[in-house]
């Protein structure tokens, strides 16, 4: 980690009610003029997953094939399907963040990884509580199973990751507003190189690293292996949390340290 990343997290956490109070604000920007207000941050999601469900499992009856960890499509697909959602969720703000605050950060000296945490942190009060809330649903299958208690770790090391992700995409798209667009694709077709609609044992062995290439793949594999068995995912899944942790921590240092001085000009 450079100087410079240090120095802005370090101001960070001296600005946490700063933080705070900005995450506030972004939820209820993200409700305004709602009736039932903040009810809606946790109804879609809940029913876009319950609809998922009825589709495939009661009007369907979808099933998967017998390498997948459970027969029934709806029940396997939501248990990928939440983290994806926050995934998509907190990116698709976070790396928008520092242009929507380009005209804030041009007069005010705040620390620019405010505004990505602030992304971040209000999709984790969003969607974290959802995840827990999946863990209880899913008591069937893991039937509290230790590893399976090690779930909210995971949801805040996909936050995390998703926050050294979000904040390196947010300095690329200030100086190149074409990676928006870029990403935008990337995520609409990310499903479909995830181990959500199909199990990791179905798609072809030989080109099953393809899937390591999408930093959500551990992610994916873990919620499965803790909701769906309470076994703990696999060793590859740990090795490519670690190596993506490093891969993007050292690219983001490089970014923040490159753009310091030139992030405000570019917004």
């Amino acid at each position: 980690m450079t100087l410079v990343l240090a120095e802005e997290l370090a101001a960070a956490f001296r600005s946490r009610r700063l933080l705070r109070v900005m995450v506030g604000r972004e939820l209820a920007a993200r409700n305004a003029g709602a009736v039932f207000g903040r009810a809606w941050v946790y109804g879609q999601p809940l029913l876009m997953l319950a609809a998922y469900f009825l589709l495939f499992d009661v009007i369907l009856g979808a099933r998967l094939g017998d390498v997948a960890p459970r027969r029934g499509m709806g029940v396997f697909l939501i248990a990928g399907m939440l983290p994806w959602m926050a995934f998509t969720d907190a990116i698709s703000r976070a790396m928008t963040s520092l242009v929507d605050a380009g005209s804030l950060l041009q007069k005010n000296p705040l620390p620019p990884v405010l505004f990505p945490m602030r992304s971040v942190l209000a999709s984790l009060t969003t969607y974290g509580p959802l995840m827990l809330l999946l863990w209880l649903a899913y008591t069937p299958y893991h039937r509290f199973a230790w590893p399976a208690l090690a779930l909210p770790l995971l949801v805040l090391v996909q936050f995390a990751l998703i926050f050294v992700l979000g904040y390196l995409l947010a300095v690329m798209v200030a100086a190149m507003r074409d990676v928006q667009q870029f990403v935008g694709f990337l995520l609409a077709a990310g499903l479909f190189l995830t181990p959500i609609l199909f199990s990791f044992e179905m798609f072809p062995e030989s080109f099953r690293w393809i899937l390591w290439l999408n930093p959500m793949t551990p992610i994916v594999l873990g919620f499965q292996a803790l909701l769906l068995h309470g076994m703990w995912p696999v060793p590859a899944a740990f090795l490519a949390l670690v190596a993506w942790f490093g891969m993007l921590g050292l690219m983001l240092a490089v970014a923040v340290e490159r753009s310091h001085d030139q992030l405000v000009d570019w917004l």
